[in-house]
Parts: structure tokens; sequence; C-alpha cells
């Protein structure tokens, strides 16, 4: 409740953000340089599924934003996605420590500060980094988001889908980048093209592109990234037993000259859950909040399809209880039609030294409900750790646009030491499941193995020896096939965590067509 001395235009924004449920605290409001602790301004838990932007210049707070939203959110029991680009978002982890400024700080806007760490998860592309590796296999990537990683036009992209189309259907499984470059590079010679007749064509000057493409991504490393264990997404739903969620920090300092790779990788994990979870609607709380850094590098150079399969995912993951919010320096980065289902905004400083600078802080101001402030000079005068608020409230509608002076995050507000860090990974229950790289037979031995055989020995030679028994996995694989209709072996698999990845790939060995989300993601089979 406000005190009589607060100033009325104060009273009234804080009136906007007295919610009755729980929410979670960002600051006090700001008016004329002056806080006040009496006016909180606060984000209502039921909403964060309805998606988010934290957006502002670089150096005005958009981290350490992402950090108080994130422990905020585990202590409420919720699961946090983090991708921390610049390795400063560690200390999540870590209790933070206490200082004169963060006092200072907690006392303007009314926050009772004490020091406070997150249970976390530390993963990374492919084991580049001290993390738990990330891994997805080619198939379960898909055409549309591979075509994104290798910058191909429509055209190259259409014929990388049907080399995937033709794949699923043989029961080539694309494991790796081997896989595929031996996929295509079968399919553009004559054997091949005889094959495609009935599907269509794949021209040998496309066909070069795009291995061209494959070629320069596996040289710059990226081969790591594809290949099994395949990372299962219901990691990042997980909470301690204490109830608190964990929060899993995709750390990605390693990989930061391939932008367009990793911010594909994390489209990935968001399709994926999209095609994993059930719809549940409306919950009090989300299953998961998945913060999407560096959200211009996701939409820059993005193919039609590319963007219409993004704008759908954001509309629909809502109704699985996932909330996203994209971080980035202005909202134009961001396309219209997914600007328009980010309910919550969190805008911090904006600087106008150019005459595009000017374009995007109008275009910035344009896009938040009418307010008492003047944004265009609100926005240039924030300070770090200031931002301009405005959220849904819990009848759903906009709040009064806010000036909000941030709180101080509880955790550590820097990277956490090396040392410690690899304690952790070594010390979770997912590094013995993920780290060590597995090479199944795939696309790369099957197509090998149909190379020309010797012809028979002459009269007289020694005869060759005969050819084992086949191993134990291989007749795994077979049962796998003669079960799957009625669940059998592969059903038993699917139900044990422990071994979910591993089956989910067996899976695919079907000989059935892989049915294909709207990413072009593969569906798994139950």
């Amino acid at each position: 409740m406000s005190s009589d001395l607060t100033p009325p235009a104060v009273r009234e924004i804080a009136d906007g953000y007295a919610f009755t449920g729980p929410a979670l605290d960002l600051g006090a409001v700001l008016l004329d340089g002056t806080a006040y602790p009496d006016a909180q301004v606060r984000i209502p838990l039921g909403v964060l599924n309805r998606h988010g932007l934290v957006a502002g210049a670089t150096g005005t707070g958009k981290t350490k934003t992402l950090q108080l939203i994130a422990e905020q959110l585990s202590g409420e029991g919720v699961p946090v996605f983090l991708a921390d680009v610049k390795g400063d978002v560690s200390g999540v982890a870590a209790p933070g420590t206490p200082s004169e400024r963060t006092g200072a700080r907690a006392a303007e806007v009314g926050q009772q500060w004490a020091p406070r760490a997150c249970p976390a998860e530390f993963y990374s592309l492919g084991g580049q980094g001290e993390g738990i590796p990330v891994r997805a296999t080619v198939t379960s990537f898909g055409p549309l988001l591979l075509s994104k990683v290798l910058d191909l036009n429509e055209t190259q992209e259409s014929s990388l889908s049907l080399v995937f189309h033709y794949a699923d259907g043989k029961g080539l499984e694309l494991y790796d980048l081997k896989d595929l470059t031996a996929v295509i590079a079968f399919l553009a010679s004559p054997e091949g093209r005889e094959e495609l007749r009935t599907i269509g064509g794949l021209s040998a000057a496309t066909a070069g592109v795009i291995l061209r493409a494959l070629t320069v991504l596996e040289n710059e490393g990226a081969g790591a990234f594809f290949g099994e264990p395949e990372f299962d997404t219901a990691e990042l739903l997980r909470s301690t037993q204490d109830g608190r969620g964990v929060v899993s920090v995709l750390e990605l300092p390693a990989v930061q000259d391939r932008p367009r790779l990793f911010s594909t990788f994390l489209m990935w994990l968001l399709a994926d859950l999209y095609q994993e979870l059930p719809e549940v609607g409306d919950l009090d709380k989300p299953k998961l909040v998945f913060f999407f850094d560096e959200a211009h590098l996701l939409f820059k150079g993005a193919s039609k399809a590319f963007l219409e399969a993004i704008t759908q995912t954001v509309r629909l993951i809502r109704s699985k209880g996932v909330g996203i919010f994209f971080v980035t320096q202005t909202p134009r980065d961001v396309p219209s039609d997914v600007l328009a289902q980010l309910g919550n905004r969190v805008q911090h400083a904006l600087r106008a030294f150019t005459p595009d600078d000017a374009k995007a802080l109008k275009a910035t101001v344009s896009t938040f409900p009418r307010s008492s402030y003047d944004l265009g000079a609100v926005l240039t005068s924030l300070g770090t750790g200031e931002a301009v608020v405005t959220v849904l409230s819990e009848k759903g509608a906009p709040t009064p646009v806010a000036a909000t002076r941030l709180r101080a995050p509880q955790s550590l507000m820097g990277p956490i030491e090396a040392n410690a860090l690899r304690a952790m990974v070594e010390a979770s229950p997912l590094t013995a499941r993920y780290r060590d790289a597995i090479d199944r037979e795939s696309a790369y031995e099957k197509l090998a193995a149909r190379a020309p055989r010797p012809e028979a020995a002459p009269a007289g030679a020694e005869p060759s020896k005969p050819s084992e028994s086949p191993a134990p996995r291989e007749r795994a694989k077979e049962q796998a096939r003669e079960q799957a209709g009625a669940g059998g072996l592969l059903g038993s698999l699917l139900s044990n965590p422990t071994v979910k990845s591993f089956a989910r790939s067996a899976g695919r060995q079907l000989g059935q067509e892989i049915s294909r989300s709207l990413f072009g993601t593969s569906k798994r089979r139950r």
C-alpha cells in the first residue's frame, strides 16, 4: 500500500501492480529520478507463459534482469533455461556477495536482500565448454533448422527437405553430418537419381552447394553438435526435492563465433519441447520459462517458412505451459507477428546517437500502451538497472507503463570460478548419460555397404570364413522392428528415462517414414 507521501501518479501506477496471487518482484516505481519503495512493480506468476521481451542497449543491465527473474522463478518451483552468451550468468548457482552498492539498491527499492544460490545444471553445445554436452541428431534437427544453420536459400531448403524425406522413408538414420553427406552424395549419383525419379529430383548444382556448406560446417568444428546421445529436453523441466526449479544454463562463449548455429540450436530445444509436451492450458505457474538471448540472430536472414514456424511455435507453446522471453537490443529485432504475442515487457535504456537510433527509439515508444510518461525522454535517460515495464495483469489486461528501478539479484552477479563449475558438472547425474559420444550404424555405414561386392574367388582359392552371427545389439534392433506395432521392446525402453535418448533414436530405425513437426523436427515415436 502506498503512503500518503507518494505522488498520485505513482499511486495510480502502483495500484495497477497490486496483484492478489503469487508474483515476481521487479522493483520500485521511478519518477523524476526518485524510487518509491511503497510502489512495487511485479509480474503475476500465472501470466509468464504469455511470453515477454527484455530489451535495451548494451550495458544497461539486461543480464542482471534475467538473473533477477530466474532466481525468483526457481524459488517458486519453476524451472528456467538461460543461454549464457557472454559467460557471466553462471553466478546464478552461487550466493551473492553483500556490498555497499547492493545494500543501497535494496534500500532504495524496498528489497529484503539476502544471499541466495539456485540449483543449476550447466550445459555446452557438443561439449565445447565445461558443461554437459548437448547434442541433436541430424534427423531430429530437421531440414528447416539445418537450412538456417547452412544459410541455404529457399530452393536449396526444399531440396534438403527432399533428402530428409527420402532418408526417412528408406530407414537411413541421419545421426551425424557424415550420414547426411553420404545420403546427398548417393542421391546425386546415377543410382540415386533413379530412386528419386518418382518423388522429385536433386540437381547436381544444388547437391554441390549443400555438400560444400556441410563441409564448411564440419571444418568449423560443428560436427560435434550433431550425433548421439541426443539431449532429452525433458531434462530442462526438473525440480529439486525441496521444490525449487532447476536453472539450466547453456554456456555459449566457446561458440560465439557461430551465432547462427547456437541461435538455431536454441530454437531446436524449443521446437522439441513444443512437440513433446501435452496441452495443459493456463496453469497457476508455468512448467518452464525459456530465455532466448541474442534473439535478433534467430530472425536475421530467416526464410519465410522459418519465420512462420517460429510464429506458430510461440503462439501455441504457451498452452503447453512454457513461457518464452526474447532478449535483444530493440523491439525492432523481433518480427511484428512474434512481438504481438509478447505480453510482458522490460525495456532498458536506449541510446539515440544516430538517425537510425532515433528511428529505433520512436518505433520502441510506439509499441507501448499509452502512458503519462514522456517515454522517449525516459528511455534515453534510464540508468543501469532501470527499465520501463508493462506486463499482463492476472485478468490478462496490460498494466500501466512503469519506469522502474530494479531489484538486485541475490545470487552472484558474475561468473563462478571455473573449478567450482567443473565440480558441479562432474557431480551431476546427467554427466555420465551425455558426456561420451556414440557412433552407431546409420546411413553412412548402410550406404557404404551397398558398394559392389568383390567377385567370387577363383576355383582353388582359400574359401572365405563363414560370416559371424549377428551381434546382440543387431538382434535387439530386429526384435524392435518386429514388436514395433504392439509397443513391445520399444515401449518398455521408452518408459525407462535412463535409456530414453537411445531408444528415441532406435525407434527411428523401424523402416517407416518419420513424422515431422511444423519445424521439420522429427516427432518421437512413443
